[in-house]
């Protein structure tokens, strides 16, 4: 079962979020709260069924029950982050209704973010999300970048063209690091021209810079095909899902 959101979530860029518990009653309220919170949301009864879902979709967030028949959801969890990538590095937030410490322990050591325990209010449970999110998307985001040939690490400001390093002026790398960091999301003129406060620029010299990295970057600068012009809003870079090696 998969269900859409009533209502955008800013925070949440249109997460999707799978649901896992045995509990059908649980499944459904935990679905509907979620949807109406802006979030697309997936739903399974058992492990068995959310590993099949994973299969196909790469969730932004596991909300995974402790308890349920067949494999536990620790045991689960110590699986997937044994598993490769993106499965291994899932966000997941875990329900409980056991109150020993060391039950609790036992999931932080198989990888869990975040606990939660039953009964919980929704408002806390939104809250925690939206915390856990923001961690996994501020990580995405200084990762490096993969568009056609090239790789761009933000971090150390490298850009590479089949592994061979581009040079890059102080100025192109500052553009690509904020465009990079946007997940390709529409970055506007005025932002780009103010992303250093030490020198402000012009519209005009964005596009200037816009010209010059697309020269370095594009096989045809005059009909781009990762750093797009979107019309009357700004600039944004196509990315690639960089593909894990284990």
């Amino acid at each position: 079962m998969t269900v859409f959101p009533q209502r955008a979530a800013p925070h949440a860029k249109a997460a999707h979020i799978l649901v896992v518990d045995d509990d059908q009653r649980i499944r459904t309220l935990l679905s509907r709260y979620l949807m109406k919170e802006g979030y697309f949301v997936s739903a399974a009864a058992d492990t068995r069924e959310a590993s099949a879902r994973m299969r196909d979709i790469a969730f932004d967030l596991i909300v995974l029950d402790v308890m349920m028949p067949g494999e536990s959801g620790t045991a689960f969890v110590a699986r997937l982050r044994k598993s490769a990538e993106p499965l291994r590095s899932a966000p997941i937030l875990m329900l409980t209704a056991l109150t020993e410490t060391a039950d609790r322990v036992e999931g932080l050591e198989a990888g869990v973010d975040d606990y939660l325990a039953k009964p919980f209010d929704p408002r806390e449970l939104s809250l925690r999300i939206a915390s856990i999110l923001r961690r996994a998307r501020r990580a995405d985001s200084a990762g490096p970048k993969r568009f056609g040939e090239f790789v761009f690490d933000p971090s150390r400001g490298e850009l590479l063209h089949d592994g061979a390093p581009v040079r890059l002026t102080t100025r192109e790398r500052d553009l690509l690091r904020a465009l990079a960091e946007s997940d390709g999301a529409i970055v506007s003129r005025q932002t780009l021209a103010q992303r250093d406060p030490a020198r402000s620029a012009s519209e005009r010299s964005v596009d200037v810079e816009i010209a010059r990295l697309r020269r370095k970057i594009e096989t045809d600068p005059n009909a781009p095909r990762y750093l797009q012009t979107v019309r009357g809003h700004g600039y944004r870079l196509l990315v690639d899902p960089l593909r894990a090696n284990g």
